[in-house]
């Protein structure tokens, strides 16, 4: 399993802050998936919109067969997240 440095929630300035308060939905926790960016903010907040777009945007599959996609290539590639 790969390690991948990230800033604490309690450490976050400026830009990461609050991206920190928007994607941990009032909660003083992000998921790993998203905070593996807090070293380049920017691309933590292309990051999430790209997924919230697969996730929820248009599209031909439901939201359960997306999801269910998802956990199974987490789980092919030994990822907990």
């Amino acid at each position: 399993m790969a390690f991948i440095p990230y800033v604490p929630y309690g450490e976050a300035g400026g830009l990461l802050a609050r991206l920190y308060r928007r994607f941990g939905g009032g909660r003083e926790a992000v998921d790993n998936i998203i905070r593996i960016h807090s070293l380049n903010p920017p691309s933590m907040a292309h990051h999430f919109d790209l997924y919230a777009h697969l996730m929820r945007g248009p599209s031909p599959l439901s939201r359960v067969q997306r999801e269910m996609i998802a956990i199974t290539v987490s789980a092919a590639n030994s990822c907990y997240y």
